[in-house]
């Protein structure tokens, strides 16, 4: 290049100095005026030639790529300003890509603690998407991007098979490395942001959803409650007027046939007791509220068609709420399991702990298989108890192939046992 120059400067002299000269016939000495026409020329086009020797020296000697100078430049303009995290990525694995002349680039970033592909160059081609580790293949060559002692992402590149790396564009390589720390620190705060707020997104979803189902659970409730009662209680209510009426009736005529209609409303009023204490129990159980959830469990399930063990270890009295969520999602298992699993046996294992409180009910009929449960009315009904108290709840296969659902509710201090014990309980399947 620097011959290139040399020529240009010489070229400009002899044309316009000599040239000049002959053509005003004074070649005796060299006209001062042409002289400064000829330093005004180079000076003006110095630099345009300087460009285009440069371009023509890349083009020859570096097959058409930037020299190490222009790409440490271009790379400052490529991540300068305010871009998508994708599309910052994607100017450095391209600068990074025509630099060295790679097959292809990449720029990976890591986020929340794990390496994730943000960008490859030229798009679409056929690159390993795997992150980077101890395995490289030949002309694989990979650089973490480190700042204040930090890994922030790494930049991965494979050689062209025909021109490997040379030591200048290995220099070039770490130097760009070295150069993308602060830039990985911005793309990965806003792939965080775009992250986190995917997932506040998916989690509003959740919440919409899951109040939905709740709304239609507590109106599928009532409707069961007026069904219960008017079939059960408001048809002994009935009986009984009726019966008392005839009773009114018969008192003049026939007192003895009276005195046994009364007699046997005392057994009518047995029944009818029987009936709104299973009605009620339906709705919140008493025995919760004054003996705690192990009680109130063995009562629940007593006369349920599936045999139902009820094993204790260290459960003491909670906060109400979580004794009712514990309580009923015990009782929506037990159904299922009956129910959907044709269950035989149900096991219920409560375990207290100075964190929380562990529950584990498995049963040992058909199981889920290889597909997971499907999440329906039920057991979204327990998922939702258990989370609204801050817990964790998930169903797995048990080893003799039935369900287990097993869950965990942080513990909180437990008030007054008589209040809000009304508050919008959502009536729970009982067991029959």
């Amino acid at each position: 290049m620097l011959v290139g120059l040399v020529l240009y400067v010489a070229l400009v002299y002899v044309v316009v100095v000599l040239g000049g000269g002959l053509l005003i016939d004074h070649t005796a000495s060299p006209q001062v005026g042409l002289s400064i026409l000829a330093t005004a020329l180079v000076a003006f086009g110095f630099e345009r030639v300087k460009v285009g020797l440069e371009r023509l020296v890349t083009s020859f000697l570096l097959g058409g790529r930037l020299s190490p100078y222009d790409v440490l430049s271009k790379f400052s303009l490529a991540v300068s300003g305010t871009h998508a995290s994708e599309e910052v990525a994607g100017r450095m694995a391209k600068v990074l890509a025509e630099g060295t002349g790679a097959e292809w680039a990449q720029v990976w970033l890591m986020v929340q603690g794990r390496l994730t592909l943000a960008a490859t160059w030229p798009a679409g081609v056929d690159a390993d998407d795997l992150p980077p580790g101890d395995d490289k293949p030949p002309g694989r060559r990979a650089l973490a991007v480190r700042q204040a002692g930090e890994v922030l992402g790494v930049l991965r590149l494979q050689e062209n098979v025909r021109r490997p790396m040379t030591p200048v564009e290995e220099r070039l390589f770490a130097g760009l490395a070295g150069q993308a720390g602060l830039v990985l620190r911005g793309v990965r705060l806003r792939a965080e942001q775009a992250e986190r707020l995917a997932e506040l997104s998916a989690r509003a979803e959740e919440l919409r959803r899951s109040r939905e189902l709740l709304v239609d659970t507590q109106d599928a409730a009532r409707r069961r409650l007026e069904r219960d009662i008017h079939d059960g209680a408001q048809q002994h209510l009935v009986a009984m007027a009726v019966n008392l009426r005839l009773a009114q009736t018969l008192a003049q005529r026939s007192p003895q046939r009276a005195a046994r209609l009364l007699a046997a409303q005392c057994e009518a009023v047995s029944q009818m007791r029987a009936v709104l204490t299973d009605l009620s129990n339906g709705i919140y159980p008493r025995r919760l509220t004054d003996e705690g959830i192990g009680p109130a469990l063995r009562a629940a399930v007593a006369d349920s068609p599936v045999v139902v063990e009820v094993a204790t270890r260290d459960v003491g009295r909670y906060d109400v709420g979580v004794e009712t969520a514990v309580y009923f999602c015990c009782l929506e298992a037990v159904q299922n399991a009956g129910k959907h699993a044709g269950a035989n046996g149900v096991t219920i294992d409560l375990r207290g702990e100075p964190e929380g409180l562990v529950l584990t009910v498995e049963d040992d009929g058909k199981g889920f298989g290889e597909q997971p449960p499907r999440p329906g009315v039920g057991l979204a009904n327990m998922r939702d108890r258990i989370e609204a108290l801050g817990g964790t709840l998930r169903f797995e296969t048990a080893a003799t192939g039935g369900a287990r659902l097993r869950a965990r509710v942080p513990l909180a201090p437990r008030p007054d046992p008589d209040a809000g014990i009304a508050a919008a309980r959502v009536p729970a399947p009982r067991v029959r």
